[in-house]
Formats: C-alpha cells, structure tokens, sequence
C-alpha cells in the first residue's frame, strides 16, 4: 500500500519519507508537510560535525557522529573554503607592467596609486583601476565650421594623447576621452573662427595646430582631466561639396599669385645684383683711370723737371737729342722711309713702303724696275750734316 493512502494503520510510519526514526512516529498516520525544526537541527548538525563538536544525540537519543550520514561532510566544506580562498588570492594578487599604473580605492576613496611590480589589494574592500600611461592613443573627428570671413569649410582633425595622471582621469571625470573630444570640438571651432579661409585651405594649418594644441591642453588641464595632448594634425580642410569647384578655382588663383610673386622676386634677386656689380665696375674703372691719368702727369712733371735740369747745363745736346726722340716717335709709325747716303753724299732714298706691300699683295713678282722705288737725289753734296736735318725739317713741314 502506499504511503499516502488512507488507513495505513501503525505501518504508515514506515511509508511517511518525511519521517526519521522515531521522530516521525509523533505524528502518527497524520499526512502533512516536512518539519521546519528537525531540517534546520540536522544543518546544525553538521556543521558540528565539520568543526569537530564531536557526536550530538537527536531528539530521540541517538547517536548522530556515525560519520555525518544526516549531513553534509566535512572535507567538502573545507574544500569550498580552499576554493573560495584560492579565487580571492587570485583577484587579489596583480600584476603592474612597466608601462602601466594602477590607482586603489578603498570604500570608494583614493587610497594610493602604485607602479611597476607585483601588488596586493583587498577586495571587495578596494577597488583597482589598472591604465596604461604610456601608450600615445589616438582619435579622428571632423565637422563643419564657419571661417572668420564667414564662410564653411569641412575640417578633419587628427589627436594623439596620453594619460599623465592616472588619479584625474580615474576619480576628477567620469568620461575623460568624451571630455576630450568636446574639449576639441570647442578648440578647433575656436581656432577655425579667428582663421581666414585661404588660410584654413592652404598654408596656414600648421599656426592653427599650433593654436589648438595650446587651447585644448588648457581646456583638459581645467577639468582635471589627467590627459596631456602631444599632437594636433589639422589635415586638409575642403569646402562643402556644394562648392567645392568654386573653392577649387579660388585656391589655383591663389597659387598662380604664390607662383607670380615668387617669380618676380627671383627677377628681382637677380636683376639688381647685376645692375649693382656693373655700377660697382664703372666705378672702379673710373677710379682706376683717374689714378692712371694723375700718375702719368705726376711723371710727366716729374720728368720735364729733370729735363729742365739737364737742359741748364747743356741746351744744345739737349735739344738735338729733344728732336731725335721726337722724330723717331712720330716716323716709328708710318710706312716712308727716307734714307740718306751719309756724311758728304747728296743722294736721299724715299722708299713707299705701302705701295710695295700694296704691289706685292697684287700678285706682281717680276723684278721690273716699275716696282723699285724712286731714288731722290741731291746736288748739295757739300752740306754738312746739321744743313741736311734742317732740309729734311723743311720737307716734313711741306
């Protein structure tokens, strides 16, 4: 018969699972639920068992230390205990790499920030937070802004960082890196608002990421931030697609005036170095000439003093000697010779130079006597030589 079914008599104890020993003869052949009681007496028996209480008689006076078969067993509870110790030495043991911090809580307060090694914390007491400082990460955004001649350009922007103090970015913001981008946002539009648009577009991006970088640096270190900026890239800003062609055509006139000026400057940087070497020349030239012409009177003086000195103690070899340095200067270039036949013959020669040089060019190589130059004679064989240089005086000035 089971358990459950009516009129169990004095058996139905056997068949009650709910009864244990005596101790479910109490209740008879009456059916209900579990006792309460006898469960939580049977945890605390073995927990009795596990901390050595040794053995506890039952309600009925039983032994219940026959190895713990109403509970659970000891050695399993110490092995939870051990798992449960090994799992909080395994969170609590940690690891900080050389480019890492590691900033502690306790309760929910700044306790110590530690560095490279092997550490030791509390939880759930404390609270790590583990960052590294050293990695330059990196971010991209890009949006409309309106230039200082009010007009729209597409501005992309490169931000390299990295955490300075670990303490401020953890504890003084909640979100550092979205701080960040809205600290940018701002510089950037500030920047780009006080910026021309040629400037914007051309060669003005490196003063304006200049600028940025100072004016984000000051935002971030306001708000505690604890992220230092190293870099600013403001890439190549365009027009919005709408007018993108006729910003085109403006920056290729802006470049053919870069080109023009540029040219013109190297005109000039070369033009006027010549025009002043040139001046430079004709002034030295002048100098030198004016040196040569007052040298050469200095000499002349000098030396018509020295004539005038020797003059005074012989005039008349002096002035023979006068007149034969100055027929010789003025015969040594022409193309006549007159040749005298010597003391006491009256026989002078004329001899055409040009011609016979003229007549030889020509072509004529027969000795004939048209090509011989004429002989002048004279009569007056019985002059003296002083007589002849004075006829020959009379023939120049005729």
């Amino acid at each position: 018969m089971a358990w459950n079914e009516p009129g169990g008599g004095n058996n139905s104890n056997d068949q009650d699972p709910w009864g244990s020993g005596g101790g479910g003869g109490n209740r008879g052949g009456k059916q209900g639920p579990p006792d309460l009681d006898e469960a939580l007496r049977k945890l605390q028996d073995s927990l009795n068992n596990l901390f050595g209480s040794g053995k506890r008689n039952n309600r009925n006076g039983g032994s219940a230390g026959n190895g713990g078969s109403a509970g659970i067993p000891g050695w399993l509870w110490a092995l939870g205990l051990v798992v449960i110790l090994g799992f909080w030495v395994f969170k609590a043991v940690y690891m900080v790499n050389e480019q890492e911090q590691a900033v502690i809580l306790r309760f929910g307060e700044y306790h110590r920030t530690v560095g490279p090694g092997l550490h030791l914390y509390f939880p759930p007491v404390e609270k790590k937070f583990q960052r590294n400082v050293t990695q330059v990460r990196s971010y991209r955004q890009q949006g409309q802004m309106l230039t200082e001649d009010e007009n729209i350009v597409e501005v992309p922007v490169a931000i390299q960082y990295r955490i300075s103090n670990l303490e401020n970015f953890v504890l003084k913001v909640e979100d550092p890196e979205t701080s960040l981008r809205h600290a940018t946002e701002s510089a950037v539009r500030h920047v780009v608002g006080s910026t021309p648009m040629h400037q914007v577009l051309t060669e003005g991006r490196e003063q304006m990421a200049v600028e940025v970088t100072e004016r984000l640096q000051r935002y971030l270190d306001s708000y505690n931030t604890g992220i230092t900026v190293t870099q600013v890239n403001i890439e190549n800003a365009q027009a919005p697609a709408e007018v993108q062609d006729a910003f085109d055509d403006v920056i290729r006139a802006k470049e053919d005036e870069v080109r023009a000026r540029n040219q013109a400057e190297a005109y000039a940087n070369g033009v006027i170095p010549e025009a002043r070497g040139r001046a430079q020349r004709m002034l030295e030239e002048a100098n030198g000439y004016r040196d040569e012409v007052v040298a050469r009177a200095e000499g002349e003086a000098r030396r018509f003093d020295l004539l005038l000195e020797q003059y005074v103690l012989a005039p008349e070899v002096l002035r023979e000697r006068m007149y034969i340095d100055a027929m010789q200067s003025v015969l040594s270039s022409t193309s006549k010779v007159l040749v005298s036949g010597g003391e006491g013959s009256n026989n002078l020669l004329y001899l055409p130079l040009d011609k016979l040089m003229s007549q030889s060019g020509g072509g004529s190589s027969s000795g004939s006597s048209a090509g011989l130059p004429p002989v002048v004679q004279s009569d007056s064989s019985a002059r003296t030589p002083a007589s002849q240089q004075r006829d020959l005086r009379s023939r120049e000035s005729r």
